[in-house]
């Protein structure tokens, strides 16, 4: 009889993409898949994750590993994005929809939250700013006061990949990353739970906070072998575990996608009130330990910046893949920037870059035009990077993400941080990848390897101080 391979399963969960990765013991991936589910609407007709299709496809693919004749089923964990909760009832079942985080949040309901909480203190113990439905506890407090006959039915408040890992354990539980991550339910400074969640009579609706790294063992009814089930993880927060796990010399992380979200893990500072109103924050790791973040909208902005582009010129907006870094362009730019010091219209996590303001009849070509918006995005990218590289340790840079495959984006970043080397970083699936390595040592018999991360250098740039080798 062949030997089953043990692996672990992650259910990593993206606004646009959802995938099933399966690692073997050296986290070599033995298994993907990768689906796209069409949006629903919430009970106002906002759009909103399907998450009755999501959970049966997730269910499905549970019980098909649990029965592979080809491996050996011994950890499940999840990630997902933020800032989204599951309300279920006594009998764990949901009673509402999962409500999307881009939702607008009503404006007298926004000014009711800041009296309430009093608004500039309260910003500095979550290390929240207030967005609205970005703040999980924001989200909970909207829920309450506008959907009472639904908000009568709950017993629960799941994050969302707590809620994934419900289903398979029957436990209910919160997760540091999770509630760490500007979800102006923690007070940093305390740490713990803050009090308005017990005086608004919400702390009894939500759970025991545990470490990411917490595992729950369940049964395989099937074999009679026992598979530990993670909690679950924040996704940005996961994508960060890698790192941490292959170098020991400071770094920052800048990972980026729809949102860019800059992590300096050696910086435990909490953010002060200048550093918090322009997208400055603070994450929990999964141990519970503070991580300065800042945080960017730069990759929805690249889109719509890039639309605009196309429809000017009209060509098709996936154009910018085909222009290449052109030096000359590049010093153009640069030179009319002087030198890259001037940051233009930052001014938080959520401002678009300034090229939205630009005339695009002074551009002759696509390209041009193309070459001015990233270093528009490169500069505020430096302004919002810099929040959390504010004690001269840091001497690597690693971008992981769409745009590190971008040479124009990290050319222009490796200028504006010539003191860091700026490196690319790729890895079969990082935020999958950090979920997996949270629950190793419930599962895996091996040690990590150290050759998980790929390292690219940008061309022309200067190595820097950082003493991990470029793989």
């Amino acid at each position: 009889m062949q030997t089953k391979i043990p692996v672990t399963a992650v259910f990593d969960i993206g606004k646009t993409h959802k995938k099933l990765l399966v690692f073997d013991e050296r986290y070599h991936i033995v298994m993907e898949e990768i689906v796209v589910f069409d949006e629903i609407t919430d009970d106002d007709g906002f759009p909103c994750e399907d998450l009755d299709v999501l959970v049966h496809w997730m269910m499905t693919h549970f019980q098909q590993l649990k029965a592979s004749p080809v491996y050996q089923l011994r950890a499940v964990n999840f990630t997902t994005y933020g800032a989204s909760l599951v309300y279920i009832d006594a009998t764990g079942k949901r009673v509402a929809p999962l409500y999307n985080y881009r939702k607008s949040y009503p404006d007298d309901l926004l000014k009711t939250f800041r009296e309430y909480t009093g608004n500039a203190a309260f910003v500095q113990d979550t290390c929240s700013p207030l967005m609205g439905h970005l703040n999980a506890g924001m989200q909970l407090f909207w829920f309450k006061n506008r959907k009472p006959h639904l908000y009568a039915q709950v017993a629960k408040v799941l994050h969302f990949p707590q809620y994934l890992s419900f289903l398979l354990t029957g436990r209910k539980v919160a997760e540091m990353t999770q509630v760490g991550c500007h979800s102006a339910m923690w007070d940093f400074h305390k740490q713990q739970y803050h009090t308005w969640l017990n005086a608004e009579g919400l702390l009894d609706k939500l759970c025991t906070l545990t470490p990411g790294d917490t595992a729950m063992p369940v049964q395989n009814e099937l074999t009679g072998e026992w598979i530990v089930i993670g909690t679950g993880l924040h996704d940005s927060s996961a994508a960060m575990i890698p790192y941490l796990q292959c170098f020991t010399e400071p770094f920052m992380i800048l990972s980026t996608g729809t949102w860019s979200i800059s992590l300096n893990p050696f910086n435990s500072r909490l953010p002060d009130a200048e550093a918090l109103a322009n997208g400055g924050l603070s994450y929990l790791t999964y141990q519970g330990k503070p991580v300065r973040v800042s945080m960017l909208f730069a990759g929805n902005d690249h889109e719509q910046q890039v639309q605009r582009i196309a429809h000017h010129f009209q060509i098709p907006a996936d154009f910018y893949k085909t222009v290449d870094a052109d030096p000359v362009l590049l010093d153009q730019c640069w030179k009319e920037e002087a030198g890259g010091g001037a940051i233009l219209g930052y001014s938080g996590a959520t401002t678009p870059c300034i090229f939205g303001q630009r005339a695009l009849g002074a551009f002759k070509t696509p390209g041009t035009a193309y070459h001015r918006l990233m270093l528009d995005m490169a500069l505020q990218q430096g302004a919002s990077s810099r929040q959390v590289l504010t004690d001269g340790q840091v001497r690597r840079i690693y971008v992981d993400g769409g745009f590190s495959n971008n040479l124009l984006f990290m050319t222009l970043l490796a200028r504006i941080f010539p003191q860091q080397e700026v490196l690319a970083a790729a890895m079969n699936q990082g935020t999958a990848l950090g979920a997996a390595l949270v629950l190793h040592r419930h599962w895996n018999r091996l040690p990590v390897p150290s050759s998980l991360i790929r390292l690219k250098k940008i061309p022309g740039q200067k190595a820097g101080a950082g003493p991990a080798a470029v793989i």
